[in-house]
């Protein structure tokens, strides 16, 4: 018997009209469908008149899950995954069955579909030629803020996906961090009835939120404009990699590392 094919089918996001023909026929026409939350995609199955069975694949049993899978593809199974919404492995479970099947030999095969960050970043009138996904930042403020820090000075565009328990401290770190003035967009609950995209600096996103209830609500992308490049971004950049090598080196090295490394003049990191 020969080996089965997993799909990889993207999902709605919000507006159940963004499902493709290819993806209904995919998910009827599979063994089992492995999914993040069985009761959700049970939702979005019903109202397409979709019977096939479910398998629940998360986090906590995606590792243990994934041999199991493999052999049933090798067995002759077809197999869809998607996530609760959107294109799965984009912050979502996935991966480690994709890698296990691939090693197997198994055809991995996507469905392609909506995926919030690039639905979000077509439309945020920010340079998207190259950008940089982040996802979640850290739920803890020290690391959130640490992580923020690292990208102080990428020149690429920044998105990332946010939570309504933490989008306005999120925000606020993002101001105080990459600066108040830095050109920002927020997305929130895209394709749904309750769409709104918001743009300026962060220092004014921050304050937009904290004084919306309504904009604190839903499910959030937000991108901010990569760091200029120029002696002002080199030198943001130079102070964090002179901070971390200074660590381990004595300062004069760490400040000459640095400027190699950065471009930054060394003499504006030398004791800074």
């Amino acid at each position: 018997m020969s080996a089965g094919t997993l799909f990889i089918v993207a999902t709605p996001i919000g507006n159940l009209a963004d499902m493709s023909p290819r993806a209904l026929d995919t998910l009827r026409q599979a063994a089992a469908i492995c999914a993040e939350d069985t009761r959700r995609t049970g939702q979005l199955l019903s109202h397409f008149g979709i019977a096939t069975s479910l398998v629940a694949l998360h986090e906590h049993n995606e590792d243990a899950l994934a041999q199991r899978l493999v052999e049933r593809l090798l067995a002759g199974d077809s197999l869809a995954l998607v996530s609760d919404a959107g294109t799965p492995l984009v912050s979502d479970p996935g991966f480690r069955v994709v890698r296990a099947a691939r090693a197997a030999g198994i055809k991995v095969s996507p469905v392609p579909g909506a995926c919030a960050a690039i639905a979000a970043l077509s439309v945020a009138g920010l340079p998207s030629d190259r950008f940089v996904f982040e996802g979640f930042l850290p739920a803890k403020a020290s690391a959130r803020r640490e992580q923020l820090a690292r990208l102080a000075g990428e020149t690429r565009t920044l998105v990332f996906y946010e939570s309504s328990h933490r989008i306005e401290e999120s925000l606020a770190d993002m101001a105080a961090t990459l600066g108040a003035d830095r050109p920002a967009v927020m997305a929130r609950e895209l394709t749904k009835l309750f769409e709104t995209v918001l743009d300026g600096d962060l220092a004014g996103l921050q304050a937009r939120v904290a004084s919306d209830d309504n904009q604190r609500k839903g499910e959030f992308v937000v991108m901010v404009q990569g760091a200029g490049d120029d002696a002002a971004a080199q030198l943001t950049e130079g102070k964090r990699v002179y901070a971390l090598l200074g660590q381990h080196l004595p300062p004069s090295t760490a400040a000459k590392l640095a400027a190699e490394i950065t471009g930054a003049p060394r003499k504006s990191l030398y004791g800074s």
